[in-house]
């Protein structure tokens, strides 16, 4: 068994149960504000601080800092490696306040001297944002904790982290329909659950403490002013941080588009999007946040040859887990959306956009966890340049398609998620051609053998799905809770059988090493 299943299937577990928590987060929202244009002003104004999160937090900063940390850790010892870790996390303290004092400052003038001219929406957005913003900080902060605990070895833990910002952001809406402050009106208790995503960063920061403490870390102010390690973080930063902003940028961008074409398709194609990272949580981001310290040390020791295993065995099976992931998304994405959110605010409306846009996203689901894989490699061998550039390409892609679907096709929710499938395909391409080159060999062709049988297996999932999918609605229908719950499980049961069953009997490496994992659990 390697150790790439048991460590990411820890993480995995422990991601499926933040996920869990973030669907039924996603339930209570689609309850309280359905796919309403408060929903979205609140969906819009959330994205901005994550922009800066995932450009001074989450990816980059870790991309940067864990090789680094890594070789210091075996080069120089953990006083050198801790010492190099507090001066890093100086610094992005001061540098995530400086940007949300001034981001803060900027809405509020826009707000004071232009607000009339924008609509009831679109101010909300911004005072939203304005209240939010902060968030950012706290988040960032966690997310290089993380990336420490993980290049320590922890995976389980952390990842547990997103479950206290569930829990904190679940009790906001609670608090805000009942609490006398914020009324009883939707567009002025929104802001109970804003305040809700700012007590949540500070939870998940310090749900990281702990761990960190037990490690033997102490936090200590170093100026990151002339900090050897903080120039060399930043200096490798530079051009991922131009790929994270430009993605980031193209979400803004896309979301602003939407946004302006019709108020709620923001809120739908978030639902979509919510829906779909449940399966890419819990594997290919599991997968991809294990492999890049452990890719980092194989490429410091300079073991190419482990470092392709490595590689291999979490492109497969990453492939072999989301391909059946996203199938039985695509052909029950009706029944789940209605099982999860179809009540309040939410109506069969609301059900039959969402089920849409999800059908036009995950066709994406299987590139999407290859890209993060195989951004890691890039990252492990200190190359973010390359990774950086495909990812611009792809994005002025993604907002070609993003804007054709919208405004030529009128695809609605479903543009947005269509876009991201195509430019995803494009990414992953890129990325191993690229990478291909940089190693020489990736020595894939045992992976690429197993991908007819994987398609076999999953073909006949497809049917078996669909077949019972249709029987169950013909006979039984979805008319009380539980028959949508026979509607939705009964089908993916059968269906996740026949895969496992015919994946073990063509005699998939990936099929057997999870079924040797969930025997000796």
């Amino acid at each position: 068994m390697s150790q790439m299943l048991k460590s990411s299937g820890a993480m995995g577990a422990a991601t499926l149960t933040s996920r869990l928590l973030g669907l039924i987060r996603e339930q209570v929202y689609a309850a309280f504000m359905g796919t309403t244009a408060v929903a979205s002003a609140f969906q819009y104004a959330f994205t901005i601080p994550n922009l800066f999160r995932r450009l001074l937090g989450e990816g980059v900063l870790s991309a940067a800092f864990i090789p680094i940390f890594k070789a210091k850790e075996k080069n120089e010892g953990e006083i050198e490696m801790w010492r190099a870790s507090n001066a890093v996390i100086s610094g992005l303290v001061i540098a995530s306040a400086i940007i949300c004092g001034a981001a803060i400052v900027v809405v509020t003038l826009i707000l004071a001297f232009f607000g009339s001219h924008f609509d009831a929406d679109t101010q909300l957005m911004m005072s939203l944002l304005r209240l939010m913003f902060p968030y950012m900080i706290f988040a960032c902060v966690a997310a290089v904790m993380m990336g420490i605990l993980n290049a320590r070895g922890h995976f389980f833990i952390p990842t547990l982290g997103a479950a206290s910002l569930n829990i904190v952001m679940i009790a906001s809406v609670f608090i805000a329909k009942k609490s006398l402050i914020f009324g009883d009106k939707l567009h002025t208790q929104i802001y109970g659950v804003a305040l809700g995503v700012l007590a949540a960063g500070i939870a998940q920061a310090c749900f990281q403490l702990p761990s960190l403490w037990g490690e033997g870390y102490r936090y200590k102010w170093v100026s990151p002013w002339r900090d050897p390690t903080v120039r060399e973080v930043v200096m490798k930063m530079i051009p991922a941080s131009i790929g994270v902003a430009a993605f980031q940028i193209n979400v803004a961008l896309t979301q602003g588009l939407a946004f302006g074409v019709n108020r709620s398709i923001n809120s739908e194609f978030n639902y979509a999007t919510r829906l779909m990272e449940v399966p890419q949580g819990v594997f290919g981001i599991s997968l991809a946040t294990f492999l890049l310290p452990t890719l980092s040390g194989l490429a410091v020791e300079k073991n190419y040859t482990g470092f392709r295993s490595m590689l291999r065995q979490g492109l497969a099976h990453v492939f072999f887990v989301n391909l059946l992931a996203s199938i039985l998304l695509f052909i029950m994405a009706e029944p789940i959306v209605r099982l999860l959110f179809e009540r309040g605010k939410f109506g069969p409306h609301s059900t039959v956009n969402v089920s849409f846009a999800v059908m036009c996203l995950v066709p994406g689901l299987v590139n999407f966890s290859c890209v993060n894989i195989l951004a890691r490699a890039f990252y492990a061998l200190n190359d973010i340049t390359t990774p950086m550039r495909i990812s611009i390409f792809c994005l002025v892609v993604n907002l070609i398609f993003a804007a054709l679907f919208l405004f030529q096709y009128k695809l609605g929710s479903g543009a947005l998620g269509l876009a991201n499938t195509l430019s995803s395909t494009c990414n992953v391409a890129l990325l191993g051609t690229f990478l291909g080159k940089k190693m020489k060999t990736l020595e894939l062709t045992e992976f690429f053998k197993t991908i007819p049988k994987v398609i076999v297996c999953a073909a006949l999932a497809a049917v078996i799905v669909w077949f019972a999918r249709n029987y169950w609605l013909n006979h039984y229908g979805h008319a009380n809770l539980y028959l949508k719950l026979g509607e939705v499980f009964i089908p993916m049961t059968l269906a996740a059988v026949a895969y496992f069953a015919g994946a073990l009997l063509l005699r998939v490496p990936s099929a057997h090493d999870i079924v040797a994992l969930l025997r000796r659990r």
